[in-house]
């Protein structure tokens, strides 16, 4: 510092930052905005951030340091200040990105630098730990952009010098943002939320539990269905539910066991606050949402590890019950299920969902619906999917005592399965094959060469894609 410092102590999303030291005078921005998400802010803040964005769409859910881009943005109309600010993770995933950065490219807004997720601690007591991102921005574009990524959070970036910076700080398009689509992008089938029971425990039960309601009423067991949460999924274990659609009303008063349990989810339902729970009270068999595939589906559960290379899927027949901590593809086929397991469609979920701390979030309309699918691959290509599809599953199915935690923590992945996704992604990256690219470029049945080059090539796709001219009409 060549002068002495001015310290201005007051709210800095209320106060005139220009009050402070006219914008003139200001070469450069840096911050560390408070991190405080959307939903624990308290009423002082909300008012404040309205205060800031104003009564735009979808402002509850923004984070608290986005209003301290929106402040350095207005303030560096007409000027070529630059600024960085840290900030939580959160801004640069999911829908944060598109209500955020709709508003900063309105103001001419470009971004120059960026680090990518890394883990921030500091010497605070309790030794507080965030994921953090930094961007640098301006209203000038850069002549070249700076992108620098983790290979392990906790660890040092690597830089690479790009063309342009996109929102979600790859290096892509950045005019593309990605907002919420009620239907898929392309035209293959929609996906949906698991079944949600909201009956006290009543409707489920563990193994032991299960076979002691069998033992008692040997007539339920074809009502008696496997349940499937995220949970159960991963680390194979067993939990069954009560399926009663079907059930007749003769049928239930035959089953004092399983109409106990039927009361017992009348009288939870019924003392809840909610009055849409205490409606469900009047059918007290059947669980609160239903939304089962009546067909071969894909499951996706909707929160994961950041450490696993590939997400494990599932694909299961609709006997299976999918629970609300997933979401299901039903109607999928093994091609569906094989490019969704693709590194293709994981490189883009990391890309564009939310996080929980680090932890992925899938989200049907920002991940699944948005997606660019392989367009029009023959045949051949499909068949070549499938099999090796298929061959990730016989790999799963080779280790039976392995749990899929197991199988898809990077330290102890088989080497079998390993190989069994590698084929896989030169099957899927194959049948992204436009006629307008060349082999050389890593396309094709090469395949691509790196994670940047698919997202570079798919926030492109999706660009041509989301033209309106190009959205495909949806079979009925």
């Amino acid at each position: 510092l060549t002068e002495q410092p001015h310290i201005a102590q007051g709210n800095a999303l209320s106060m005139d930052w220009e009050a402070v030291v006219p914008k003139q005078k200001l070469t450069h921005i840096l911050g560390n905005p408070p991190f405080l998400g959307s939903r624990v802010m308290g009423k002082e803040q909300k008012e404040e951030m309205k205060g800031v964005f104003g009564n735009i769409r979808e402002v509850g859910f923004l984070d608290y340091v986005t209003a301290w881009y929106m402040k350095a943005a207005r303030l560096m109309q007409g000027t070529d200040i630059r600024c960085a600010f840290v900030s939580t993770n959160s801004i640069s995933q999911g829908e944060q990105v598109g209500t955020l950065w709709e508003q900063l490219y309105k103001l001419g807004m470009h971004i120059h630098f960026a680090h990518r997720t890394f883990k921030w601690s500091n010497e605070a007591p309790g030794k507080a730990a965030v994921y953090c991102v930094i961007v640098g921005f301006a209203v000038v574009s850069p002549e070249q952009a700076r992108l620098y990524g983790y290979e392990d959070i906790k660890g040092e970036p690597k830089e690479l010098f790009v063309k342009e910076i996109n929102p979600y700080l790859v290096a892509a398009p950045a005019d593309v943002i990605i907002r919420n689509r009620q239907k898929p992008l392309c035209d293959v089938p929609e996906m949906s939320f698991g079944n949600m029971p909201r009956d006290g425990g009543m409707l489920l039960m563990n193994e032991e539990e299960r076979n002691d309601l069998l033992k008692k009423e040997p007539a339920a067991e074809k009502f008696v269905r496997p349940f499937m949460s995220a949970h159960e999924f991963l680390h194979g274990e067993n939990r069954f539910c009560l399926w009663l659609v079907e059930a007749k009303p003769e049928d239930l008063r035959s089953m004092p066991e399983v109409m106990r349990r039927v009361e017992g989810v009348r009288t939870f339902r019924s003392m809840s606050v909610a009055v849409s729970t205490r409606k469900m009270a009047e059918t007290p068999y059947l669980f609160a949402q239903r939304t089962q595939p009546k067909s071969d589906y894909v499951l996706i559960p909707r929160h994961s590890s950041e450490n696993r290379r590939y997400v494990p899927f599932g694909f299961f027949s609709k006997e299976k019950i999918v629970a609300d901590s997933c979401m299901a593809v039903g109607g999928a086929t093994l091609y569906h299920f094989g490019v969704l397991e693709s590194a293709m469609h994981m490189n883009w979920m990391r890309a564009v969902c939310g996080r929980l701390e680090s932890r992925y979030r899938y989200s049907k309309d920002i991940v699944y619906n948005n997606f660019p699918w392989p367009e029009n691959p023959s045949e051949d290509k499909k068949r070549e999917v499938k099999e090796a599809a298929q061959a990730v599953l016989d790999a799963r199915a080779a280790h039976p005592a392995a749990t899929l935690a197991d199988l898809y923590d990077p330290n102890t992945m088989p080497a079998d399965l390993l190989k069994a996704h590698h084929r896989l992604d030169r099957a899927v990256d194959a049948c992204y094959d436009p006629p307008s690219r060349k082999a050389s470029e890593g396309q094709g049945k090469k395949g691509f060469k790196s994670e940047p080059e698919r997202l570079e090539f798919l926030f492109e796709r999706y660009k041509e894609l989301a033209s309106p001219a190009n959205v495909p009409k949806r079979k009925k």
